[in-house]
């Protein structure tokens, strides 16, 4: 790979290995299949790259094939707000792409990713011919609501614990992120940059979901032995003992 190549100069068509990690992918019919592949473009995206940026129109459809993407922008005064994290799997942006509205968000990769893509007219193409494609936009929709309306919730969780156990759940979404399975590929730093806490307060809070048995901290990711109690933490004490 060329870095000095900009994120779209090094795209190029998919691998089939590829294709079949693409969950919408295998929805489709054959002809649906035959004409998207040939609009597909996959690229090695560096953590300097930009897949969308604030107030950019809308180019592309972008799904990650592997690695971890951030969606985040800042604020007037400055400040630097984490909506989400995209593991392998995930696909976004549809809700802009269905209004062609500019982006109000940017993503960026927190570490080397490989990226897909279709371009904003191949979007509304499927949307156009495929069933199957629509009831997978439309689960990504009513999933993505959910996920939005948990992160303003987490926002404002001040236990530590609690507020890294919901966000890991968040990323362990089988809906929207089907290609992570139990095991997270994610660092401490990584965590840290999508919960907005320290290095420190994520291993301190790792440790103990671990001494609950909730998760399992592995070489290079966590797994997760009890997704339920991930989802519905409000019962993990604060440092004091009471409840939350």
């Amino acid at each position: 790979m060329n870095s000095d190549l900009s994120l779209l100069q090094r795209r190029r068509l998919p691998t089939e290995q590829e294709l079949d990690s693409i969950p919408w992918f295998k929805l489709l019919s054959a002809g649906e299949r035959r004409y998207i592949s040939g609009e597909l473009r996959v690229s090695d995206a560096q953590p300097t790259d930009f897949l969308c940026r604030v107030g950019r129109p809308c180019t592309y459809w972008f799904g990650v094939i592997e690695g971890l993407l951030k969606m985040s922008s800042d604020n007037e005064e400055g400040h630097h707000m984490t909506f989400a994290g995209i593991p392998a799997g995930g696909w976004f942006g549809e809700g802009t792409l269905l209004k062609r509205e500019c982006y109000r968000y940017n993503i960026s990769p927190l570490r080397r990713s490989l990226v897909a893509g279709i371009p904003v007219e191949s979007f509304h193409w499927l949307l156009d011919h495929s069933l199957g494609f629509n009831r997978f936009v439309m689960n990504q929709l009513n999933e993505r609501l959910g996920q939005f309306i948990a992160a303003r919730e987490i926002d404002r969780i001040n236990n530590p614990e609690v507020r890294v156990a919901r966000s890991l759940a968040a990323l362990f979404n089988p809906v929207l992120y089907p290609s992570v399975g139990q095991v997270l590929r994610i660092t401490q730093q990584e965590l840290a940059y999508l919960v907005g806490l320290s290095r420190q307060r994520v291993n301190e809070a790792l440790a103990r979901l671990e001494a609950r048995h909730i998760i399992r901290v592995e070489y290079g990711g966590l797994r997760v032995l009890d997704l339920d109690a991930l989802r519905h933490s409000t019962d993990l004490k604060d440092n004091d003992g009471r409840e939350r």
